[in-house]
């Protein structure tokens, strides 16, 4: 199989996390819930994520390194520790249904900071004119999971700072890949998933949380710590990991965290711009399709959609399949990206890259599509 759906997960990981994992299952209990050896591991285990974390995104304690079982779970904590029912949020035209769903169900007073594709400096002027006194929230992707669009974070955070207006990053498709320094930022959370640029395991995400930003809690329960009072501990990480910690799952997204750390979120993000550049170079010799990307892949990450223009998407994507390539077809869980970019009626084929994937691969792809197309 060829996979080129690593937005969705990365399907190939390092030896390292499987190996890690069946560690833990065989050595680890609980961390926090007794001192016999098999406990001290899962803390040690536990420690060693954050603070790798931590040292990644330059945060001052691994303490403000809480653990989700996916970026969707962080978002949310992050959303509604800051915008109550009926609040005020500005978000890009580019988010995923991780924020839009959550603003939704809280009945928050919503704006867009819409602009075109690939376009940065639209984005920073779109979000500077919508960010007013009375904001509880700012939010927004740093790479778009759709287009591969790396968004202007930076610029839009100073326009939070100066403003003094909370700022939660979507790090979902740029974690692993695109560095990130959140005490630089400033911004309040970063919210990111274990499964997809980290290398890690499926059903792990983390949240990182700025240092005195207020957090609510979406679940109650045992810690390890405290245990007579009948409050959620008022401190990181205890506050937002109530229950037993999947520890098989951090003990495998360690290992893809360290994995990371060997390579370099620099090259692994050269690596993927090189094979995207590849497929939309021999995209655009194809007849009868769009394809969405600059020549030279400005402000593009390793994320690739294309729309056929006399076939359905998700007829292109199942071909596609039945010649043994994996790729998403659809809306990608982001109709706010499509309406913005003009193809909430069609959908796209999507094409995500990992460390993994060759340009021999790509290859291939190109002429499986040529073949479909004719």
């Amino acid at each position: 199989m060829i996979y080129f759906d690593s937005a969705a997960t990365t399907f190939q990981k390092p030896r390292t996390v499987a190996d890690a994992m069946r560690n833990a299952m065989a050595t680890m209990s609980s961390p926090g819930r007794g001192g016999y050896p098999a406990a001290m591991r899962a803390a040690e285990a536990a420690f060693d994520c954050r603070t790798e974390l931590a040292e990644l995104y330059h945060l001052e304690n691994p303490e403000q390194v809480a653990f989700t079982m996916n970026a969707t779970h962080g978002l949310n904590i992050a959303i509604k520790s800051l915008v109550p029912p009926g609040g005020k949020a500005v978000i890009s035209g580019y988010e995923h249904n991780a924020v839009t769903r959550p603003l939704a169900a809280l009945g928050a007073q919503v704006s867009v900071a819409a602009a075109p594709l690939f376009q940065p400096a639209a984005v920073t002027a779109a979000f500077d004119r919508l960010i007013v006194p009375g904001t509880d929230a700012v939010i927004c992707n740093h790479v778009s999971n759709v287009f591969g669009f790396v968004q202007p974070v930076e610029a839009i955070a100073a326009i939070c700072r100066e403003r003094e207006v909370p700022f939660i990053i979507d790090a979902s498709q740029s974690a692993g890949m695109l560095t990130l320094d959140m005490t630089a930022l400033g911004a309040a959370f970063i919210a990111m998933p274990g499964h997809k640029g980290l290398y890690g395991p499926q059903g792990t995400g983390v949240l990182l949380c700025g240092k005195d930003v207020p957090v609510r809690t979406l679940l109650e329960g045992g810690t390890g710590s405290i245990s007579i009072q009948q409050e959620m501990p008022d401190f990181l990480p205890d506050r937002l990991e109530a229950g037993t910690h999947n520890m098989p799952g951090i003990a495998g997204l360690l290992a893809g965290v360290r994995f990371v750390r060997q390579l370099g979120p620099e090259a692994i993000c050269a690596g993927e711009r090189q094979l995207t550049f590849q497929a939309a170079e021999g995209l655009r010799r194809l007849p009868g399709l769009q394809v969405f990307a600059l020549p030279d892949l400005a402000a593009q990450a390793g994320v690739l959609s294309i729309v056929p223009e006399h076939m359905d998407a998700e007829a292109l994507g199942a071909a596609l399949a039945d010649r043994g390539i994996a790729v998403r077809a659809g809306l990608h869980c982001a109709p706010l990206a499509h309406r913005t970019a003009g193809t909430l009626d069609t959908g796209t084929v999507r094409l995500s890259f990992s460390h993994w994937n060759t340009r021999e691969e790509v290859s291939r792809f190109l002429v499986a599509m040529g073949e479909i197309l004719r």
